[in-house]
Order: C-alpha cells, then structure tokens, then sequence
C-alpha cells in the first residue's frame, strides 16, 4: 500500500485576510442632542396624557375635588366681576360730582362763554355746560312752581352758571381739590358749589370694593392651594409602591415628581375652566333682571364679564396655582419618601 500523504499547513494555500471597511459611528455613546430632545420631548407628553388618565381613572373623586376648586375659583371671579360693574356704575355717578360756579352778576354772556372756553382747555375738566340767565329762568318757572312771582320782578336775579364736570372724580381727590380752588379764585366767580362730601364717600366705596377684591383672591388662592397640594399628597400615598420600586432602579426626584406636577396642572386648569362656565351663567340669569331694574330708575347700565384677557389670566393663575402647589406637596413629601 502506498503511504496517503498528509497536505501539510506550508502546502496548504493561505488565504489573505478580509479587509473590514470602516464604518464612522454617526451617533455618540450618550446619543446626539436631537435625539435627547425627542426623548424628553415624548416623556413630557407621555407624562401630559398619562396624568389626565389617571383622573378619568379615578372619576367620582376628581370630579369632587375640581367641583370644590371650581366653586372656590367662581367665587372669586364673581367677586371681581362685582366690583367691575360698580365701577361702571360709579362711572355713571361722577356726571353727578360736577363743580357749579354761579357768575358774578354783571358778566355777560360773551364774558361766560370766553370762561367757558378756559375752563376747557385745563387738563382735569371733562366737559363744561354753560347756563344762561334766560335758560335758568325758563326752568325755574317749570320746575319751582314761583313762576308768577318772577313775572312781577323787573330784572332777572338769577345768575350764569357753569356746570364743570371733572375728570376722574374717584380716582384721584387731590387733582379734584385742585382744580376746585383753581375755578374758585376765578374773577368771574361770585359763588363755587360741589358736595365733596358725597365724592369722598364715593372714593372710599371704590377703594374698599378694590382692597375687598384682592383679598378675597388671596384668601381663595389659599384655599386652593392647600386642597391641590393635599389632593397630590394623597395620590403620591397611593402610589407608594411605584415610588419605591422607581426609587430602586435610579429614577431621580424630579423623573417621579413631573407626572404628579401635570396632575396639579389638569386640576388647576379644568377647574379654571368649569369656574368660567359657573360665572357665565350666573350672569346670563342675572342679565335681564339687572337690566329691567337699570331700566326702571332710567339708566343704561349692561352686565360686564370677563374679557379675553381677564378669561386667560383666570386660566393661567388656577392651572400655576396647581403645579405651584404640587410641586410643594411633593418637595417634602419625596424627601421623605425612601426605600427600605
């Protein structure tokens, strides 16, 4: 037999080795930014719509707490609202809070009307109306029931009188004195009337409605407050478990406290917007009434609501005064908060 000869490793032939083409990485091993961007982008809505489906999870204990907020809210809108169609009312008032200077006798009637035109051109007077002497005669016959005696009189012994009407009677006392010494010292005036009694009980009226207003906000901003913050409270408590394991695998603070921060947002925000809808329709029932009594004493007085911008600033402070107060509830809640 013939010996099988073996092929050795020389005889053998080598292949070359394979060339590997390099391929560049296009991503970084924390990945790029825009990519962080999206994924904190998709936590945050996923945090947005998780929270708003844990309160139609839970619907009877949800609809409480916002109905309470909600009629808290409404309150103080109503409040404002009130103090708003006052002010409206008050604006109607200061036609009444005029300045009426009685001319000296022998000033005529160019002479008064040349006054008039001065009066005019100072920067607190709204309007001026001029009343003749022949104008005042004609409705002091009409309205003092002396007619027959004025007949017997020679001369006309009632005065020219100008009626001045200020600007911003309420707002500003010490602009209204000034210009009630100004028109006094006039040469042409004999004799200067206004009820600045009247004017400053008025002043003081506006001026408490304001103080009333901001502190009934406070006082419900409170309120509202401490009931987002407890309700948070409790709903971390019932979320323990998912806290403590989270914990346990690394979730910061602020990765467990966002989903319950939008909760107080959904909160604050449907409340703001269910206490809009209780406002509007308390005005709605109370328009026509309101109007018919406005009607009956001759007085073109329209329910003001709120406007645009009052309607965004409600929605804005009740959805901030949610997250404010979740995000304080849970600072002190997750500091304490610790796997065992």
């Amino acid at each position: 037999m013939k010996p099988v000869k073996r092929k050795s490793a020389v005889d053998s032939p080598v292949k070359p080795p394979v060339k590997h083409r390099k391929t560049r990485q296009t991503r970084t091993a924390g990945g790029g930014f825009v990519d962080k961007l999206h994924a904190y982008r998709d936590h945050h809505a996923h945090a947005l719509f998780s929270s708003l489906g844990r309160l139609v999870t839970t619907p009877f204990t949800s609809i409480m707490t916002i109905a309470v907020l909600a009629i808290s809210i409404s309150l103080a809108s109503g409040f404002y609202i009130t103090v708003i169609n006052i002010q409206q009312l008050t604006a109607n008032l200061e036609n009444s809070n005029q300045i009426s200077l009685f001319l000296k006798d022998d000033v005529s009637n160019e002479t008064a009307n040349h006054l008039t035109a001065t009066i005019r051109k100072n920067p607190s007077v709204q309007a001026v109306k001029i009343i003749t002497k022949e104008q005042a005669l004609v409705e002091f016959k009409a309205y003092s029931g002396f007619g027959e005696a004025i007949d017997v009189l020679d001369k006309n012994p009632l005065p020219i009188v100008l009626q001045v009407l200020p600007k911003n009677t309420l707002q500003d006392k010490q602009e209204l004195e000034a210009l009630f010494k100004t028109v006094k010292n006039l040469n042409e005036v004999d004799y200067t009337q206004i009820d600045m009694q009247w004017v400053e009980r008025l002043q003081s009226i506006v001026e408490v409605a304001r103080f009333g207003t901001v502190l009934f906000s406070v006082m419900i901003g409170l309120g509202v407050l401490f009931i987002i913050g407890n309700t948070i409270r409790l709903e971390l408590h019932s979320r323990r478990d998912e806290v403590m394991i989270s914990k346990l695998i690394g979730a910061t603070n602020a990765f467990i406290r966002r989903p319950l921060l939008y909760t107080g947002f959904w909160i604050g925000f449907i409340s703001g917007v269910s206490a809009w809808f209780i406002v509007a329709i308390l005005m709605l029932i109370l328009r026509e009434p309101v109007e018919k009594l406005s009607g009956l004493y001759e007085g073109d007085l329209h329910l003001i609501f709120l406007g645009f911008i009052d309607t965004l600033a409600l929605l804005l402070a009740s959805s901030l005064l949610g997250v404010f107060s979740s995000w304080a509830a849970l600072l002190f809640q997750l500091r304490h908060t610790r796997p065992e």
